[in-house]
């Protein structure tokens, strides 16, 4: 007896609490998820591809082999998520002006992702493989980089990251002038 998957496929789903009604296990596919509550909601072994999610808040969402394929994220809220248990397979997402704070993205590999005006405050970047990302005026305050690979990476309009260039793979990455200070910050120097 062949299991039945759950498809949805081009729908739109708007302000609905999927914390007290889950999203039925599935692939959902170029769907839209508009101010939608996902707050602490089980989204383990969901698919997503081509989806976008505006204004949802997505905090401490469970993602356990989750898999996002080329998935936008528009002012949503997703703090404290796990992004490390999603499934690794075609991971793709995009970020703009979502509030990320104290997310982790463990050993993830998510090369050229976008985060636009994102706040990323004590996001785990640990062993996170980030080339030739982009990180357009996120606000990085209290971030962890360790082992992160940076090359290639645009961080010139970011702010408030402190990253050791000795624990980190930035080559060829771009910094503005006064991102050098991030740069420098375990030497405990004075640049004026």
């Amino acid at each position: 007896m062949s299991m039945q998957k759950h498809y949805v496929d081009e729908q739109t789903f708007e302000k609905i609490n999927f914390s007290e009604t889950p999203l039925t296990v599935g692939e959902y596919d170029n769907c839209q998820f508009i101010s939608c509550d996902f707050s602490s909601a089980v989204l383990s072994h969901l698919i997503f591809t081509d989806c976008t999610f505006v204004h949802c808040n997505m905090s401490s969402v469970k993602l356990v082999q989750t898999a996002f394929r080329n998935v936008q994220f528009s002012e949503c809220k997703l703090l404290g998520v796990h992004f490390e248990h999603c499934n690794p397979f075609l991971l793709a997402m995009r970020f703009e002006k979502c509030l990320l704070n104290l997310a982790t993205f463990y050993k993830l590999v998510l090369k050229k992702t976008h985060f636009k005006a994102c706040s990323l405050h004590e996001v785990d970047f640990t062993e996170a493989d980030f080339t030739g990302s982009l990180f357009e005026e996120c606000d990085f305050a209290q971030a962890v980089f360790d082992q992160t690979i940076l090359e290639k990476a645009d961080l010139r309009s970011s702010y408030n990251y402190a990253l050791d260039p000795e624990k980190n793979k930035i080559r060829k990455a771009k910094f503005s002038h006064a991102g050098i200070a991030g740069l420098l910050a375990k030497y405990d120097i004075t640049i004026e």
